[in-house]
Parts: structure tokens; C-alpha cells; sequence
């Protein structure tokens, strides 16, 4: 397809808004296809080649993405999208298995509710595991004896979820509540959950899943917003926006920035007053 010239502005805003919402709908080969397009008629677009190594990856062709990052950082030198992607794919094979579920949760599942979302840093993290999973994608916690390990959707180990607020969950878990869960946030040796509480069972009545008395292990979600700290994928996801994956209801009057830098809870009260 080659643009008219007098509507190529046009025409490739229409296509990488395209390219956006099948990416968002996990529609990887038709992003790859829109993505190819639009780097034809313009080959300088950095934007582009970064959606379309996003696309590759997606689809596990690691190969075909670090060339596509490559070709980014030919255009532009420092941009830290494509350094930060090529620096994550280094640790990959061109070879390596890609991950069957690229299921992603809604970004409305993770609006704050109190007592009922969290996040956490995973214990034992398997990094190459994760090098291949992105913000959003939906994981599972799976109860292994004493230990709540999360998992992605075709079985692989993710880690594990610390021990005291595992145990917590593990318990609620077999009272009869039920959870989901997703990739928050992904570091060179760090992977971060949000879980979130679906169904309360009548006997777990009065018990919150994350009380606000939990030590900094895990933190009250407080926006519905998705980060990735290694690999940022701002411009994917909105052009020319230097922010998060997903940010629903940022106009919110109430919404605010998530701080990790907040006072810690208090960490000598026991998380299980909630239960007396």
C-alpha cells in the first residue's frame, strides 16, 4: 500500500491507531501487518519500528524484533524504548518457545478496591520466563502445598508470592474465595503482581485479602494502571505519550499517582485483626 501524499499525515495516524487497538486486542498478526505498512511508506518512522518488534516479540519471533529495535535505534540513538527492548531480548534465543497465553485482563479489573487488590513482588522470579510476558498479561495463583506460586496461563512458573501474604490468600483460597491476577511490572531481577479478589465466599465475610496492616511485601493497588520498568512500551500503546501501558480512568477526580515511596503500614499490628 503506498499513502497519497496529500493525506500521508493522515493516513499513518489512521493506521497506527489501528495498529494500537489489534495489539491491544492481543490481534499480534494483524499489528505486524498494519505495523509493516506503515514503516513501507515510512521508513523513518521510530514509532513503528518499535510496534512492530513489539508484534514480533508477541509472536516469537525474537529474531525479527531485534532487527526491527535495531532499525529504531538507527533512526533514533538514544531512544530507550528500543534500547531497553533489546537489552530484554538479548537474554532470548532466536528460538526460545513463545508463550501460548497472551491473554490480557481487562485494565477495569485492577480499579482500586479496597481490601480486595494488591500488588506484590514475587519471590524466585523466573526471569526467563518473564522475559517474555508483558504488563497486563494474565497469570494464575496456584496453591502448591504451603506455597501460592503464580503461574502463567500454559503452566509455567512465574514465582512465588511471598510467604505471608501467600499463606493469607492460600487460606481465603481454600474458604472458597477466588482470585485473578497479572504481570504489574517487570525489572532486570524483579517481577511484580496485581491480584485481585473476583468472588468472596459468605464464610470469608469481614476478612479483607490485602488489609492496610500487610508489611511493604504488598501494597493496596490504588489506580487501574500497568508499568513495565525494563521494557516501556509508552509509545505502543499511545503515540507520543510518555507514560504507563494502561491508564483507565485517568480522569478520575479521586484517581492518584501510585507512590511506593509512602509510609509503610504498620508493620508490628497483626494482618489478621480483620479476622477477629
Amino acid at each position: 500500500m503506498v499513502f497519497q501524499a496529500e493525506d500521508r499525515t493522515r493516513a499513518k495516524k489512521q493506521h497506527a491507531d489501528a495498529a494500537i487497538q489489534m495489539a491491544l486486542q492481543g490481534r499480534w498478526p494483524e499489528a505486524l501487518q498494519i505495523n509493516q505498512v506503515i514503516v513501507e511508506s515510512f521508513p523513518t518512522d521510530v514509532d513503528a519500528y518499535n510496534r512492530l518488534g513489539k508484534a514480533y516479540t508477541e509472536l516469537g519471533r525474537y529474531g525479527d524484533a531485534r532487527n526491527a529495535y535495531m532499525k529504531a535505534l538507527e533512526i533514533d540513538p538514544l531512544n530507550s524504548i528500543a534500547k531497553k527492548n533489546l537489552s530484554r531480548l538479548a537474554t532470548l534465543g532466536d528460538e526460545v518457545r513463545p508463550l501460548l497465553a497472551n491473554q490480557k485482563l481487562s485494565p477495569q479489573m485492577f480499579i482500586e478496591e479496597m481490601g480486595k487488590t494488591g500488588v506484590t513482588t514475587l519471590m524466585r522470579p523466573n526471569m526467563d520466563i518473564a522475559a517474555r510476558m508483558t504488563a497486563g498479561d494474565q497469570v494464575i495463583p496456584h496453591a502448591d502445598k504451603s506455597l501460592l506460586n503464580i503461574r502463567t496461563m500454559n503452566g509455567d512458573q512465574v514465582g512465588e508470592v511471598e510467604p505471608k501474604l501467600g499463606q493469607r490468600l492460600l487460606k481465603l483460597m481454600d474458604g472458597g474465595n477466588e482470585y485473578v491476577a497479572a504481570i504489574q511490572a517487570i525489572g532486570e531481577s524483579q517481577v511484580r503482581v496485581f491480584i485481585r479478589e473476583t468472588f468472596q465466599h459468605a464464610a470469608q465475610i469481614g476478612k479483607l485479602s490485602f488489609p492496610p496492616t500487610m508489611t511493604e511485601t504488598v501494597r493496596p493497588y490504588t489506580r487501574g494502571r500497568l508499568l513495565r520498568q525494563d521494557v516501556d512500551d509508552e509509545n505502543y500503546w499511545d503515540e507520543g505519550a510518555e507514560g504507563e501501558d494502561w491508564e483507565p480512568d485517568a480522569d478520575r477526580d479521586d484517581a492518584r499517582e501510585p507512590s511506593y515511596d509512602d509510609a509503610e503500614p504498620d508493620v508490628n499490628a497483626s494482618d489478621d485483626e480483620d479476622d477477629e
